[in-house]
């Protein structure tokens, strides 16, 4: 075995601050890394280890491999001590890889220490690559280096890390000992090179837009706020991207896209967390047509990508993804699945009743289209197992969606649901700036009237809009629900390797 030599005083301090106050096992695990560095064998001072080989490349590699030299680095999750000899399993960032370490070939010494190494702790392992009697692919150690120390228990490997609430807040510990979470992030991974890799193809350009705004103006949501100090104005963090990419199609820019976290202040559940990643797309010259055309492609060009296939399971489900998808009005969902006809409101009034003989809760203020929007959520978006578009949606819903010229209460607007979750939002942009400025201060005034006095109208996208922007089709997805659908996860903190957590007291 080799160490590095001269022990740090930080590591010393490290080890005595706080000894008496850990369990039985962890004050065992720190009065081991005190008498390494005692005797001038500090782990935490070894600045690197030269990796010939991952356990994946090994093991996939086997035939040209064997009988070769490598070097590899891992955690150690499970050992076997045979007497002279032993058997242990590293994990690194491929995968599990076994070693063999016979007392003879490392020494007496060396091999006395790492049997009284701990699971989880880091080793550097060179040796060569064979394959052992009961047939596992396996490197023979030559020689152990300890490259860090693990100070804490990790969970018992066949009950693993089960607590939801200890998962989220200790990820690292999740995904040593639960090695589908790992599976899971790099699928994620994936799913996003995939999506830029469609997009870029088809001649779009991916920008990055301002995080931090001036205004509290676009989607309907509440905003994080902050306070810039050297301007001495309040910002908010954005809760959409939308105007600033339109900005760009104003611009000359005919397709453009970006990946980027979003902030809403607002409520968790298993679909919702304040800070997620959005994939927003225009396209100018385009409808909301050609967008949902591009939206069957997309999802199963990722699919087949990412998966395999274009059928993938989801809660119990097999989700087909390769076009056609059913294309519903919103209106006819609702007449479909409840019997309402929301063309027989003549008044918000009117909608509001109905609504509340129907024992369904809207706001005071809501109006025709807010009423039918709660009669889907009711009635319909459960029951969209295989990917729907719902299209048309009211435009007192769809303040940046243009209307549709044969009837001007709606708009040529979609959201498209799988596994009854809504994954996207798209449609005909708003380009006349006369009715953009209309439904600003209409969204302005509503907002006021809710308490949120700080919301404005944005003149300069307003300003943009006069310069004139041609037809343009556009698309907003969340990424941590494309993810969950192609995981088969049904929480989003599954999906995010650090959902937002309340400090514990």
């Amino acid at each position: 075995m080799t160490t590095q030599q001269h022990p740090t005083p930080e590591a010393e301090g490290r080890v005595e601050l706080t000894a008496q106050q850990l369990s039985e096992q962890e004050g065992i695990r720190r009065e081991k890394l005190q008498k390494l560095c005692e005797a001038g064998q500090n782990p935490y001072a070894i600045t690197r280890y030269a990796v010939s080989h991952g356990s994946r490349e090994i093991l996939d590699g086997f035939e040209s491999l064997e009988g070769q030299a490598v070097t590899l680095a891992g955690r150690m999750v499970s050992r076997r001590i045979m007497g002279k000899a032993s058997f242990a399993h590293l994990l690194d960032g491929q995968g599990p890889l076994q070693i063999y370490v016979k007392r003879d070939d490392l020494g007496e010494e060396p091999y006395a220490a790492f049997k009284d190494f701990d699971l989880g702790d880091v080793l550097g392992v060179r040796g060569t690559v064979f394959r052992t009697q009961k047939g596992e692919i396996s490197v023979h150690a030559q020689e152990i280096t300890l490259l860090s120390k693990c100070l804490k228990v990790l969970p018992e490997k066949y009950h693993g890390l089960k607590d939801p609430d200890l998962r989220y807040r200790q990820r690292y510990v999740d995904m040593i000992v639960n090695p589908e979470v790992r599976e899971t992030f790099q699928k994620r991974s994936r799913i996003i090179a995939a999506v830029r890799e469609f997009l870029d193809a088809r001649g779009f350009l991916e920008v990055d837009t301002p995080v931090l705004h001036t205004l509290e103006i676009g989607a309907a949501a509440r905003t994080f706020k902050t306070h810039h100090n050297a301007l001495d104005i309040d910002m908010f963090l954005r809760i959409e991207t939308e105007l600033y990419l339109k900005r760009l199609i104003v611009g000359g820019f005919e397709r453009v896209y970006e990946v980027g976290r979003l902030f809403r202040n607002e409520g968790m559940d298993a679909t919702h967390n304040p800070e997620f990643t959005s994939v927003e797309t225009y396209q100018a010259y385009a409808d909301y047509n050609d967008v949902m055309d591009m939206v069957e492609e997309l999802y199963a060009f990722v699919a087949r990508k990412v998966c395999g296939s274009t059928r993938v399971p989801c809660e119990g489900q097999m989700i087909e993804l390769a076009a056609p998808w059913k294309r519903i009005p919103m209106a006819q969902a609702v007449k479909d699945a409840c019997g309402v006809d929301w063309t027989d409101w003549k008044t918000d009034e009117d909608a509001r009743t109905v609504l509340a003989a129907l024992d369904i809760h809207v706001d005071k203020t809501a109006k025709r289209g807010d009423c039918l929007a709660a009669l889907f959520d009711e009635y319909v978006e459960s029951k969209l197992i295989q990917p729907t578009f719902i299209i048309d949606y009211p435009v007192d819903i769809s303040p940046l969606a243009k209307r549709k010229p044969d009837n001007p209460e709606l708009t040529e607007r979609f959201e498209f649901f799988i596994c009854g979750h809504e994954m996207g939002n798209a449609f005909s942009e708003l380009n006349d700036p006369i009715d953009q400025r209309r439904r600003f201060e209409e969204q302005v005034r509503l907002r006021h009237s809710q308490g949120i006095t700080t919301a404005r109208v944005d003149e300069d996208f307003l300003n943009a809009l006069e310069h004139g922007m041609p037809p343009t089709g556009g698309l907003g997805f969340g990424i941590d629900r494309m993810v969950m659908l192609l995981t088969d996860n049904t929480s989003i903190r599954d999906v995010l390797l650090f959902p937002t957590m309340k400090p514990r007291e």
